[in-house]
């Protein structure tokens, strides 16, 4: 008699193993879609996403970022160029200073560039959030590595923002290297789209 219930307990495990797998299967490949994904056009401003850097200097990665947000800027796409990124304990820059520096070293005026912290992703765009609007800047260029773009424009879009993607094409991660990378962003973008963006705090970014 017992047989039967755990038929159908088992019928049902397995059920819900294939619905999780089936949904985080196709996250994975609409972030691998969207990291392909290059739209530049007129915006508002250029949204550059944090990452690392070294005693005020920007490390590769923020680097690729920075130079992908010096393109489109002399390209003209956009006037403003945002920066994003607070500091871990005793560094001396936050990103966002950091990448200030390396912009204006390279010719951006001081009053092109906006400045934002935050910790992670969502604190990033959030942070950044009222000085876009302030700027009559909805419509931003999302620049950050091709990973990275799904889950960063998706948290735009919730903030009232309108982005298109402009990833970084030359990002030093890129090859096999990127897999555990993709992996992450898309159990990022897939539980945010469940739980909200904003409690991924334990996701560390690139």
């Amino acid at each position: 008699m017992l047989l039967a219930p755990l038929r159908w307990a088992l019928r049902f495990a397995i059920l819900v193993v294939t619905v999780i797998v089936l949904y985080f299967a196709v996250t994975l490949v609409q972030v691998w879609l969207t990291s392909r994904q290059y739209d530049p056009h007129p915006a508002g401003a250029i949204l550059v996403m944090g990452a690392a850097q070294d005693d005020c200097v920007p490390t590769l990665d923020l680097n690729a970022r920075l130079d992908q947000a010096l393109t489109l800027y002399h390209q003209g796409y956009a006037h403003l160029i945002m920066l994003t990124g607070g500091k871990q304990l005793g560094d001396k820059c936050t990103e966002a200073q950091s990448g200030a520096m390396y912009l204006e070293a390279r010719g951006v005026p001081s009053n092109d560039i906006l400045q934002a912290g935050g910790n992670d992703s969502y604190e990033n765009i959030a942070d950044a959030q009222s000085a876009l609007l302030a700027h009559d800047a909805r419509v931003v260029l999302v620049t950050t590595d091709p990973f990275h773009e799904d889950r960063s424009m998706a948290i735009a879009s919730t903030l009232a923002l309108m982005p298109s993607p402009t990833p970084t094409q030359t990002s030093p991660i890129r090859g096999w290297s990127t897999l555990p990378y993709f992996a992450k962003e898309t159990v990022g973008v897939g539980l945010g789209r469940i739980i909200g963006y904003n409690h991924l705090e334990w996701l560390h970014d690139a």
